[in-house]
């Protein structure tokens, strides 16, 4: 199945650019998924954590994917 991703902040560097398309298994999980990223842009082992967020909730490594759902990258944040 196809998804396209959303990127933010370092998540969008990382990638080059603000959303980009991915073919994955159907059945595919959160976990699966970022074990999908970190292969395709090792960048993303860099960082301390990243969540996964799938129809504008962050979702656990368990939740399975479904095609059409809109996935964003969220990468760590820090302020002050």
């Amino acid at each position: 199945m196809q998804l396209t991703i959303l990127t933010f902040g370092i998540a969008r560097d990382i990638v080059g650019g603000n959303e980009f398309d991915v073919e994955i298994s159907e059945g595919t999980d959160v976990a699966g998924l970022k074990s999908f990223l970190m292969q395709k842009y090792p960048e993303f082992k860099k960082l301390a954590s990243f969540a996964i967020a799938v129809d504008e909730a962050y979702r656990e490594d368990s939740f399975v994917l479904k095609a059409g759902s809109e996935v964003v990258i969220i990468p760590p944040v820090s302020g002050g």
